[in-house]
Formats: C-alpha cells, structure tokens, sequence
C-alpha cells in the first residue's frame, strides 16, 4: 500500500451474494463502519461471487473464472473487505487456486494479502475505536470459517466488548459448526438439522436475548431454526449492531407491512 494513502486507505468492500440478495444492510453497516474507520469505501459495480460454491463443489474451472473476475475488480484497492470470513477465506485460496498461471499468480497472492474480514480488519489494521449501544444480552456464534481460516475470535468480542448497554454471554460451544456449511445443509439435512438443534440449546442455556456472529449463511441457518422452534431470540450481524443498524426486522424476522 502506497505511503501517501495509509491514513486514509481506499477499500473496496466485497458485497457477499447472500447479503446483496438477503440482508443489504449488512453491507450498509459495513460501509459505515469502514468510513468511520476513516477509510474510503467503494462497491466494484460488476463484482461477482468470490467463488466459494465452485471451489468446494470441485469445480475448480469455474472458481478460477471467478477469482479471476474478482482479482480484475478488486487489485487496484489498497485492501478488499467483506462482513464474511466464508468469502474472505476463499479469496486467500486464491494463490493456491492459481499457482501454475504465471499471469495471475502474482495478483492473485497480492490479493490474499490485502484481503480481510470486517471485523478483524477494524481491530487489527485500523484500531478503531467504537462508539455503539444495544440494549441486550448477546451471545456470539464463531463461524468456521472465520475462526479456522482467518482466526477471527477475539476481534468481534473486543469491539462488542465497547457497546453500550450490550451484555456478552458466552455460549457453550460457541466454536462448533452450526449446520450450515453452505451446500453441506442440502446434502445432508438430517445431519445439520442435528447440529443446529445443539446450537439453539447452547443459545438458550447462555440466557441471551440477542445471537451475533460474522457469516450471514450462518446467522441465516439458525435464525430459520429459531423461528420455526418458536424462541424470541434476535438474530443480528455483528457489524450491523456495532453501526447502530438495528431499527428494522432482524435477520429472519419479516418486514412490518
């Protein structure tokens, strides 16, 4: 990254397909929190999906054509963000994805290095300094793939550690899969009905009002699940709780009409 843009970066945010076609004010918040971060943000218009339904599919030409895509929009930014660690871990397979490709090779590990999850690119790049309030008790779900891929744990937790009127319960097993796994839910239904059954138990013994996590796929999965047992639990992404983005219909929760 160029010196004279350090104090002010200029990153590209990464729009994730669910959140463009399910949850917009995820990436409203992000872009908030970005700016505030003292970033400039932009939306690359003819972005596409980072890939990641390809590669774990094994169609490994068609992710190619996608990282390809990505890295085409995305390599001129001092960083690429995105409020989902699920993409961002795929987009640092990218190196491996294009290794024997001379041409892209190069910008596809340049990528990787400037690629981060929201919250994690808050606290560790940015240090920000958060001024938010939620009245609640909450609970916060670790995704796997931003726990395991990215090792996002401690980022979210210190930034809700600052919101006003938010009280942090940690669930047991906050760490384990909650079913989702993208298409892994459709292949094996009876299984991630299990896992996700184990999730809302563990969301019901930490007596929080409120479920947070990083992976709208995830936050999806156990919203559905929530409302269909009947709890009252709110489901909220972490960054739109963190810009104050809560007036609305929470994740799984239908428009007032």
């Amino acid at each position: 990254m160029a010196d004279a843009s350090a104090a002010r970066p200029r990153v590209g945010l990464l729009a994730t397909c669910l959140m463009n076609v399910f949850r917009p004010n995820i990436g409203f918040s992000a872009a908030e929190l970005l700016e505030r971060a003292g970033c400039r943000v932009e939306v690359p218009s003819e972005q596409t999906c980072c890939g990641q339904p390809a590669y774990s599919a094994g169609d490994d030409d068609t992710a190619r054509a996608m990282a390809k895509q990505v890295i085409t929009q995305f390599d001129e930014y001092d960083y690429l963000v995105s409020p989902s660690g699920s993409c961002v871990g795929t987009i640092r397979k990218y190196p491996q994805l294009l290794a024997d490709d001379p041409h892209w090779s190069g910008r596809a590990q340049a990528l990787a290095d400037k690629a981060f999850e929201l919250l994690s690119f808050l606290v560790d790049v940015r240090k920000v300094e958060i001024d938010a309030r939620y009245a609640g008790k909450a609970t916060y779900h670790d995704s796997c793939s931003g726990l395991r891929q990215l090792g996002v744990k401690r980022q979210p937790r210190e930034l809700l550690s600052r919101v006003e009127g938010l009280e942090l319960a940690e669930m047991d097993d906050a760490e384990v899969c909650c079913g989702f796994g993208g298409s892994f839910c459709v292949k094996y239904p009876q299984i991630s009905e299990k896992m996700v059954d184990d999730k809302l138990r563990s969301i019901a013994d930490s007596g929080a009002d409120t479920l947070l996590g990083g992976d709208l796929g995830c936050l999806m999965n156990m919203a559905g699940r929530l409302r269909r047992t009947g709890s009252k639990v709110r489901v909220w992404h972490t960054a739109e709780v963190l810009a104050g983005r809560t007036d609305g219909p929470a994740i799984g929760e239908e428009e007032s009409r």
